[in-house]
Parts: structure tokens; sequence; C-alpha cells
């Protein structure tokens, strides 16, 4: 691999900066919506299905906006897409102030749907961004390398889930056996104000991120940024359409895409549930969760290194193949060997999104905007796969070791999803490491 080409040139290193710094600002978003799966289920008494359409509200706003987004940057400008971004962001997030007042389930999801909106707008726009500021044989380099900031936001997300949001609920509070839950053993009653407490405790960061997210929007907006507006005016979809259907890697890639963010999202959502049937509380379970990001941040670095030496698609491979031996050891090993293989997938998974999305728009050029959408709708995989998880965890009831399946609790057991997702990748890779050369 040529490793002596510019990363980022100079010229372009204030506009990299600045759209690197909006990776951490989705991460912030993913993670800590979360451990929200587990608190909405427990203050709403919600079974695993329905809390899981947190993920399906969130996920789901990326397939829906990212067309769109494509349209309106091929349109206008990258700039113009970041700007619309941010907006939609800012104002999902401060619409979980009358969901709160409401105290409706509803409502808490169509916030969080129209704050993924933006966050569509931001990677549509974002990722190809970044592939462009510089040598396209550096372009997948320069992406891990801005996709290294996103656990950087992912962490100060738990953080906050933590410190102001998981902590503070007051329908996580135990008898003295530490083991009952007091508010399960309210009547409706006493129940109400609680509940009205701990939506507003799960409000407020959402509502002060609203505000963080404006003011960023209004720096960006007075930096100026290079100019990508498709100086045609013509938008020619259905041209760029037949070309990206021809294009194999884009399609297998973009189904990798799907099946990665699948499983990237059920590990992160229900590691909570695993350690919970392990005794841990959600609280503390927060615990491994920062330390799944810390590996992904590690994992992230290494990985920005080992570009240099081997060529994306070998090590993708063999990353897959890292992810695949952890996840057995979450489904087979009891205990705290299980959910440590379970911390473990993290570090594997580190290097993939990344390192798909330049694989898929490897080449194609202008098409690359469209094709970046198709990519970002790809994340619906975090919407669909959770929900097919949380089915799994409610075949024996609520709980999450309510019946063996194999041999091992459902909880276990649910993780062969994820599994699978990693062999697909696993597939991909291997399959582009063995062609001679780039389809176009």
């Amino acid at each position: 691999m040529n490793t002596s080409s510019s990363l980022v040139p100079k010229h372009l290193l204030l506009p990299f900066v600045l759209i690197t710094s909006l990776f951490a600002l989705w991460g912030f978003a993913n993670d800590i919506t979360n451990p929200m799966v587990a608190a909405f289920k427990r203050v709403l008494e919600l079974n695993n299905t329905q809390a899981s359409w947190v993920q399906l509200a969130f996920y789901g706003g990326y397939f829906t906006m990212a067309l769109p987004a494509a349209f309106f940057i091929k349109k206008y400008s990258y700039k113009a897409g970041i700007l619309l971004g941010l907006g939609l962001y800012s104002v999902g997030a401060s619409l979980f102030y009358p969901a709160a007042a409401l105290e409706n389930y509803g409502f808490f999801l169509a916030a969080l749907y129209i704050l993924t909106f933006g966050l569509a707008f931001l990677e549509t726009t974002a990722n190809p961004y970044i592939l462009s500021m510089g040598p396209e044989q550096t372009a997948t380099r320069r992406l891990n390398l801005a996709q290294a900031f996103n656990p950087m936001g992912a962490l100060a997300g738990l953080f906050v889930a933590k410190t102001y949001i998981l902590s503070a609920l007051q329908s996580a509070a135990t008898d003295a056996s530490g083991k009952v839950l007091i508010y399960d053993t309210l009547d409706e009653a006493a129940k109400a104000p609680i509940r009205s407490n701990d939506l507003m405790v799960i409000r407020d960061p959402y509502v002060f991120l609203g505000l963080v997210v404006l003011g960023i929007l209004v720096v960006i907006a007075l930096v100026k940024m290079p100019e990508t507006k498709n100086s045609s005016g013509k938008m020619d979809f259905l041209a760029t359409i037949k070309r990206l259907v021809k294009n194999r890697n884009f399609i297998e890639g973009t189904f990798a895409q799907l099946v990665y963010v699948g499983a990237q999202i059920m590990i992160w959502t229900y590691i909570y549930q695993y350690a919970e049937s392990l005794g841990i509380s959600t609280y503390e379970a927060v615990n491994y969760a920062f330390a799944s990001l810390a590996v992904f941040l590690l994992g992230r670095w290494v990985c920005t290194f080992l570009l240099r030496l081997v060529q994306p698609a070998p090590l993708l491979a063999l990353f897959s193949l890292l992810a695949m031996g952890f996840t057995l050891g979450s489904i087979f090993l009891i205990g705290m060997a299980g959910l440590y293989s379970l911390v473990g997938i993290s570090f594997a998974m580190s290097l993939m999104f990344p390192t798909i999305y330049g694989i898929a728009l490897e080449g194609l050029g202008e098409d690359s905007k469209f094709a970046a959408a198709f990519l970002v709708m790809a994340i619906v995989g975090g919407a669909v796969m959770p929900t097919l998880q949380g089915m799994i965890l409610d075949i024996g009831g609520i709980g999450y070791t309510d019946t063996l399946i194999l041999g091992v609790p459902e909880i276990n057991f649910s993780f062969f999803l994820p599994f699978l997702c990693f062999l697909c990748v696993f597939l991909f890779a291997l399959r582009v490491s063995k062609q001679a050369a780039p389809v176009n």
C-alpha cells in the first residue's frame, strides 16, 4: 500500500476538523439513546419488544431521510446538508420537553425519529465529504481517522446517561435486599409521581443537547467551507441507480453495512440486559458499555495504523472472524466470561463501518452522493434487528432467563443474530480480498 500520499491536504485541514467533530456529535446521540431501551422499559413498564421500539424509531429515521438528504446535497452543497441536519437534530432533541410533559411514549419515539432525520443528513453528508478531502488512495484511512472520533462522542453520551439519567431514576430503586424493585410493588397512584419525575430526568439531557447542537449550527454557518454544489444542477438519479446496481462492491457493501449496523446496535443495546441476567443493575452495566466503547476506540486507532500496512478488505475479513469468535463466547460462556466476550466484540467491530463504507464507495465519483445515501439507509439494520432480538427475549416471558434454547438462556441464544451478521461481513470481505481489481 502506498503510504506516502497526504492524508489531508493542508488547505482542507480546517474543514476536515470541523466535519470530523460531527462524528462525535452523532456518536453522543447514539450512545445516550442505547440505555434508554432499558430505562423506558422500567419507567413505562413495557415488554422487551415494546422497549426495542426506541431503536426502531431512532434508526428508522436514518432509513426515511437518507435519500432525501442525498437529493438535497446533490442540488445544494455539503454545507447546506450539514446545516439542515443540525437543525433537525436540535428540533428532535427539543421535542423531548413536550413528550415528557404529556408522558407519552409515542411522542418520545416521534422526537427520536425527527432527531435522526438530522443524523441522516449529517451522516449522508459527512462520510463522503471526508472521503473527498484528499487523495483517493488514502480515502478509507482518512474515514477511519474521522470515525475514530465517533466513539469519543459515544463515551460522552454514556457518561451523561449514567451520571444524569440512570443514577437519578427513582423507578430503579430497590428494597433492602437490592433485588426487588420498589416501583414494581407500588399501586398506580404511587407510581404516577415517580413516572413523572423519571421522564423529566430522561428529558433534560436531550433538551440541553438540542441547545448545544443549535450553537454548533451557528459556528459552522459562519465558517467558509469548500463549495461542492452540483454545477450542472441535474439529478441524473435513474442513470446513477443503473450504474450502482452494476457495481458488485456497492451492492454487497450496502448489505454488509446493513447487517453490521444491526449487529452493533444489538450488542450495544442488549449488553444491559445481558448484565442484568447476571444480577448486575442497569446503572452498573453502563461500566461494561463504557469498556465496550473504550476497546472500540482503541480498535479504531489501531486499525487506522494497520491500514497503512494492510489492504482494507483482508483486514476486514480478519476482524470479522475475530468478532464471530467473541460472539460465540458471549453465547456459550455462561457468567462473567460471556459478558467479557460481549465487551471484546467491540474491538473487532471498530474497523467495520468506515471500511465497508470506503470499499462500497471506492471509485464511484459523483455517484457517491446517492450511493452514500443508500449506505446510510442501510443503518435501518439498527432498527429492525434489535426488535427481532427483543422478540427472542420475549419467548419465555419478559425476563431474560425465562427459558433455555440450545442449552443456554434466551439472552445468550439471542446473540446468534449478530453472529450471523458478522458471518455475512466476513463473506463480503473475503470476496473483495480475492478480486483482482475494483469493480467499477
